[in-house]
């Protein structure tokens, strides 16, 4: 008799950590491969994000290039998000990760202030996202960098998809990472003037468009001080698309043509719509 496999089995399971999914999916995926079936993926992003201190509060970039494979899904893609009124979040990873993740602390981070009745503080959202993706097993894909400034001062958190989380001067994340990094590494210094870390991130993020294939477009930045938050979006173009310089059109009679037939086709036009793609 030939065995079955339910993926409705009952789980008399009482609690803490169950990883009995792992195996029903591995086995779901084993059986799937069999007969010539392919899972889904969850849609990723190449991505660069970056984060600095300077002397008044901190400045946070990313670029905007969403990838879906080794296809550009889109090139003018959002990923600095709104957290509090004082405190944004840039996401690398899967892209509907951190768009929910974010909006899901965005959101009690709204209910822990009307609660409180004062803005909230950044090492409260950093504790929120870790327990959170703590809690999931690195399951969500969701790397992130944390930026703010409160009574405290100006914080700056790297959290990582399975819950860690590393407070520095300065970070960086995506598979750009390691060449924002050396940018980093090599021009920062402490008490940096505003000018001076916004060029900063925008060198580290551009060095992550010229040296990573899921890294491109623009270059968007969020400079959050005590008194003052700017979203620059886009605040540069790095890799500007170039004019094509040569004629690429065959003129006619250059390939012979051996017979043509033309079919008229008798179609009515029911309802259409024209909708421009952004290309910016």
């Amino acid at each position: 008799m030939a065995a079955t496999l339910s993926v409705l089995e009952a789980s008399d399971f009482a609690g803490g950590f169950s990883f009995r999914n792992c195996g029903r999916n591995s086995q779901l995926e084993a059986e799937s491969i069999k007969k010539g079936l392919r899972l889904p993926s969850a849609r990723k992003t190449g991505t660069t994000i970056a984060g600095i201190v300077f002397k008044d509060g901190v400045v946070l970039g990313a670029d905007t290039r969403a990838t879906e494979g080794m296809v550009v899904a889109d090139k003018n893609c959002s990923k600095i998000h709104f957290i509090s009124p004082n405190i944004y979040c840039c996401g690398a990873g899967t892209a509907a990760d951190t768009e929910m993740t974010t909006q899901l602390i965005s959101s009690n981070m709204e209910l822990h202030l009307l609660s409180t009745g004062r803005l909230p503080r950044v090492v409260t959202a950093n504790r929120m996202l870790k327990q959170m993706l703590f809690r999931y097993q690195g399951y969500i894909g969701a790397a992130l960098v944390l930026g703010g400034v409160d009574v405290t001062g100006p914080h700056l958190y790297s959290i990582y998809p399975h819950g860690s989380t590393d407070k520095l001067p300065y970070v960086t994340m995506g598979s750009g990472a390691l060449a924002a990094m050396a940018v980093f590494e090599d021009n920062f210094k402490p008490d940096m003037e505003e000018e001076e870390a916004k060029q900063l991130v925008r060198n580290a993020i551009a060095a992550g468009i010229f040296n990573d294939l899921g890294s491109g477009s623009n270059i968007d930045l969020c400079v959050i001080s005590k008194n003052k938050l700017d979203f620059l979006r886009p605040f540069d173009t790095p890799n500007k698309k170039g004019e094509r310089q040569g004629k690429y059109r065959c003129e006619r009679g250059t390939t012979g043509i051996l017979t043509e037939k033309v079919t008229l086709l008798d179609l009515e036009v029911m309802d259409e719509t024209v909708q421009t793609m952004d290309t910016s």
